[in-house]
């Protein structure tokens, strides 16, 4: 599992993670900023912050699955998941998740992990952005502000099952 964290804003970051791809990670997960710089586009990142909105960089994500056979997953307002021959479109979270530091980083920890599982990646991949996205709307609707969010985060990702995810009472 790929992170490219600021590539494209610092150029060591990028030429290191541009090396880290030639070892074929299963997943790559960045915000569409980075995943257009890793596929050499410009950008409009600023650091670790995207400028760019997720699905402008679904076709680089779509190119850089098909050239490294990793599943790219894009994340923004609308996370986009691609094999390079299909995507997936996963919808949910909340705007406070953009303004929590680590958000990113938990979910490339949950992408590894659902990589890791049995079955088609894509679809793990997909479902991994969701489960965070879920765990999301309803520590937001907890929460009062981002000190609150953080540990209400926590504990939804701790009390999602698979029934509140295909029921509905995830949100």
């Amino acid at each position: 599992m790929l992170d490219p964290v600021a590539v494209g804003g610092l150029g060591l970051r990028t030429e290191f993670c541009r090396q880290l791809i030639k070892l074929h990670p299963a997943a790559i997960r960045g915000n569409a900023s980075e995943i257009r710089a890793l596929s050499g586009l410009t950008s409009t990142g600023r650091g670790v912050d995207s400028g760019d909105d997720s699905l402008s960089a679904l076709p680089a994500a779509e190119a850089l699955a098909r050239e490294t056979g990793a599943i790219v997953a894009v994340t923004g307002e609308v996370d986009y998941v691609t094999d390079g021959a299909r995507s997936l479109a996963v919808t949910g979270g909340d705007a406070l998740m953009t303004r929590i530091v680590g958000t990113g980083c938990a979910l490339s920890a949950v992408v590894a992990a659902f990589v890791s599982l049995p079955g088609d990646r894509l679809d793990n991949v997909a479902a991994a952005c969701r489960v965070m996205s879920c765990a999301g709307e309803r520590a937001c609707s907890e929460a009062r502000g981002p000190g609150s969010f953080t540990p209400a985060f926590l504990d939804n990702l701790w009390l999602l099952n698979g029934e509140m995810l295909t029921s509905g009472e995830a949100v």
